[in-house]
């Protein structure tokens, strides 16, 4: 098999389009799609549904992105590496959101760093760090929805779960009842994205506090400062604990794929790939 088309495949199955596709491989567009039609032709199977905007893989697809994904990754990480050494390679850069520090982050970092790994991290709001990976201010992000940036490839990497929580003395709950509201900012993101998803309905009054970090939302929370709603794995210590208590139990929960998003050829470095790997080593245990 043409590892320059099984290449050029898997770029198109991790960006989702022929256009961004293109760009990361520096193609024009016409030559991704005729190599995408050649391997169709090779394999037998069709690979990717056209959509109005970009591609979605089939089960054949995906089955062989899983296949030749990580051969693949792993003689770009040679070749790289070969003509960049890693003294010369500095830190990795990560962004991540914040609700995904404690939980998924630093569990994914800790032997990377015992082993020698370099690591500067910056965390902030999804959509701003996907905009300081474009701009090569970063490696590597964790992002909430998939980017739709030109250069930028994303897998997914896990479901995050969001719960309504509170202190035990806020049960029971009447989402019609004046509660005090805790969350990130005085927009409610955590809020609205629960309250849209299960009620669908606006929240019922604004924030009452104010706290631009989740394990402050945390604290509060179980300090019987008001409800808040929490990524399922933040929050299960103190849920097992019984310092919260789930303020409703939906039958389909609020649910967020979590991403990866890495950017040109330093995605392909050998230390990109170890902390890309231990991500979703660690993502498949959430």
């Amino acid at each position: 098999m043409d590892l320059a088309l099984l290449r050029t495949f898997l770029a198109v199955h991790r960006a989702g389009s022929l256009t961004r596709a293109a760009a990361d491989l520096g193609l024009s567009q016409p030559a991704v799609t005729a190599q995408i039609r050649t391997l169709e032709q090779r394999v037998g199977r069709e690979l990717f549904v056209r959509l109005p905007r970009g591609v979605a893989p089939t089960a054949a697809a995906d089955d062989l992105a899983r296949a030749v994904g990580p051969h693949l990754d792993a003689l770009a990480a040679v070749a790289h590496d070969a003509l960049l050494p890693d003294a010369a390679q500095g830190p990795v850069r990560l962004g991540c959101p914040a609700s995904l520090t404690a939980t998924l982050l630093l569990p994914a970092l800790a032997p990377l760093v015992d082993e020698g790994l370099r690591v500067v991290v910056a965390t902030g709001r999804s959509d701003d760090l996907v905009t300081q990976l474009a701009a090569g201010r970063l490696d590597l992000t964790l992002a909430t929805s998939r980017p739709r940036v030109s250069g930028i490839s994303a897998v997914p990497l896990a479901d995050e779960e969001y719960a309504l929580v509170g202190a035990p003395r806020w049960k029971p709950f009447d989402r019609t009842a004046h509660l005090p509201l805790i969350d990130l900012a005085e927009d409610l993101p955590y809020i609205r994205l629960y309250w849209s998803s299960v009620y669908d309905a606006k929240p019922p009054t604004d924030a009452a506090l104010v706290i631009p970090d989740l394990r402050g939302v945390l604290d509060a929370a179980v300090g019987g400062c008001g409800a808040a709603v929490l990524p399922r794995p933040l929050c299960t210590e103190a849920l097992q604990a019984g310092t919260l208590v789930l303020l409703d139990d939906p039958e389909i929960p609020p649910i967020r794929t979590v991403f990866v998003a890495v950017r040109g050829q330093r995605a392909r470095s050998a230390p990109m790939v170890r902390v890309r790997d231990r991500l979703v080593a660690v993502a498949a245990h959430w």
